[in-house]
């Protein structure tokens, strides 16, 4: 047996270990956005694998017997494309998927389906937080009457793809009073997150909440009709049921 890890989160990082920890074949599989990630406890490669064909070509040539996709919830194209070719090649797979997060008593949410839709809810002049990565900054141009401000790992290549915008650099986990702190400093008027789950992330949603800043929440994309767990334990427990 040799498992396919497809990693790029928290889950996976913690499902490396424990597979190593059992001696279980495994590789993980890095999309190669982070400059310098976290090293793992398994046989590690960092990049695509070149579209579906690609995709075919690394399974046969690894011989992947399973693939345990642990990759972040909105990486919509890679998840659907890896449930589509392991239900063709009849091979065992499964996604892990944390829970969603749903508002508090207090919170003042709102959720829209595409970024286009932020215009809609957020008034020009007002200072936004965009906790949803770089890959997806200019579906934002909407915004360009806005104040915004984006956080990322990586120091930019590039410079901000519209006027009004500029990049923060930080590398979580960031703590609730490290959120409440800056969204001060920052006089943040809206905080616009993807619904990724999970705890060590939630701490902006709880800062924001306590500062009384409304959330524009970007639902998640539709995830493939496929086998899928919500914990590493479950996700372990799949894969010792091979």
């Amino acid at each position: 047996m040799t498992l396919l890890l497809l990693a790029g989160t928290g889950e996976a990082q913690r499902l490396a270990t424990a597979l190593a920890a059992q001696k279980i074949p495994a590789i993980a599989s890095l999309a190669g956005v982070t400059r310098a990630p976290k090293g793992m406890a398994i046989p590690t490669r960092s990049g695509g694998f070149g579209g579906a064909n690609g995709f075919r070509g690394y399974i046969a040539q690894e011989a992947i017997t399973a693939v345990l996709d642990a990759t972040h919830p909105f990486a919509a194209q890679i998840t659907n494309r890896t449930a589509e070719i392991c239900a063709d090649l009849d091979l065992p797979y499964c996604q892990i998927l944390r829970p969603e997060w749903c508002p508090e008593d207090g919170d003042k949410w709102s959720f829209i389906d595409d970024e286009d839709q932020a215009s809609a809810h957020i008034a020009p002049g007002s200072t936004v937080f965009l906790a949803t990565g770089r890959q997806t900054l200019h579906r934002f141009a909407n915004l360009e009457k806005c104040r915004l401000i984006c956080r990322q790992i990586d120091p930019p290549d590039e410079p901000f793809p519209f006027d009004g915008g500029e990049f923060l650099i930080g590398r979580p986990p960031f703590t609730v009073e490290d959120e409440h702190v800056l969204f001060k400093e920052l006089a943040i008027d809206w905080l616009v997150v993807k619904n990724a789950g999970g705890a060590a992330s939630r701490t902006k949603l709880t800062a924001a909440g306590q500062l009384g800043i409304p959330v524009l929440m970007i639902n998640r994309p539709k995830q493939p009709d496929a086998p899928c767990v919500n914990t590493i334990e479950d996700a372990l427990s799949w894969v010792m049921s091979l």
